[in-house]
């Protein structure tokens, strides 16, 4: 990985399933001795020989996301941010006023956006540094459950709620991140496991109907699977619920969600259901 990248990296085990989803940055001042790890709000700074110290407790993270977001931060730094100096899934060390930060460009919820990592006694004066910027802009201090709308909407799976180290990479959507060209732990397993079930997004049909996670799902009147996660979708109009079902459910095929004693019916869709050309992120 090039200076100033990050990369997924999914850590696999002998029986081809995926162990976790970790994000690595390469810094300048770790190259070659070594990266930063972060996982979800995590982050180990790990050196030449792969041994690390947990830094969780000492760091801290603000997500700034939404078409504004750039209009927010680059007043408050010298650094450019500009989509074609710093571009997605890059990473660079710099001041967001007085508060020295880890920028990522990185977006969990499908709009432009930078993860902003600092110590955890500077939290505080991140976030009012951000959100006294932000005024003019309308900010606006988003919680998890619009986290997890958007994230839906755009087909992000969670580790540990939509998959865990029961799933295989190809059936939880993230086959993707896997180089079979190249030997690891699992890789035998996992190229020869075959596919039987998938993590599967589906709408709501009706608009007013929701559901919450971990209701059974019937195709064909039998029980099939179950809901990982669903939020209702703002931008879509409907709820987004992913589910595991057995594999070759094409697009358009009905199935119901068991909802407190009612079935409701929701359609399997395609993803990703919101800016598939992801023009919202690369700008």
């Amino acid at each position: 990985m090039a200076e100033g990248g990050t990369g997924g990296r999914g850590l696999a085990s002998d029986e081809a399933s995926s162990d976790d989803d970790d994000l690595t940055w390469a810094a300048a001042e770790f190259v070659p001795q070594g990266a930063r790890v972060v996982e979800g709000a995590q982050g180990v700074d790990a050196g030449e020989a792969g041994a690390g110290k947990d830094i969780t407790s000492g760091t801290c993270c603000i997500g700034v996301w939404g078409p504004l977001a750039r209009d927010l931060v680059q007043p408050l730094t010298r650094d450019d941010f500009s989509h074609e100096a710093f571009g997605y899934f890059r990473a660079k060390e710099t001041y967001l006023g007085h508060v020295p930060v880890t920028a990522m460009r990185l977006s969990y919820v499908g709009e432009l956006g930078w993860e902003l990592y600092t110590t955890a006694d500077l939290g505080l004066r991140l976030w009012d540094t951000l959100w006294e910027a932000g005024q003019e802009l309308g900010v606006v201090a988003a919680g998890r459950s619009a986290f997890n709308s958007l994230r839906l909407e755009k087909g992000y799976q969670a580790w540990g709620t939509d998959m865990t180290d029961e799933h295989s990479p190809y059936e939880a959507g993230v086959g993707f991140a896997v180089r079979t060209d190249k030997e690891f732990l699992g890789r035998a397993a996992l190229t020869d496991a075959p596919l039987t079930r998938k993590l599967t997004p589906l709408l709501l049909d009706d608009p007013a109907a929701v559901v919450l996670g971990k209701e059974p799902v019937y195709v064909d009147g039998t029980p099939a699977g179950y809901v990982t996660s669903a939020s209702y979708g703002y931008t879509l109009g409907r709820c987004v619920a992913y589910a595991w079902l057995p594999a070759g459910l094409t697009t358009g095929t009905g199935v119901h969600i068991e909802y407190f004693g009612e079935k409701v019916p929701a359609t399997v869709a395609e993803e990703p259901l919101f800016d598939p050309k992801m023009t919202r992120i690369r700008r």
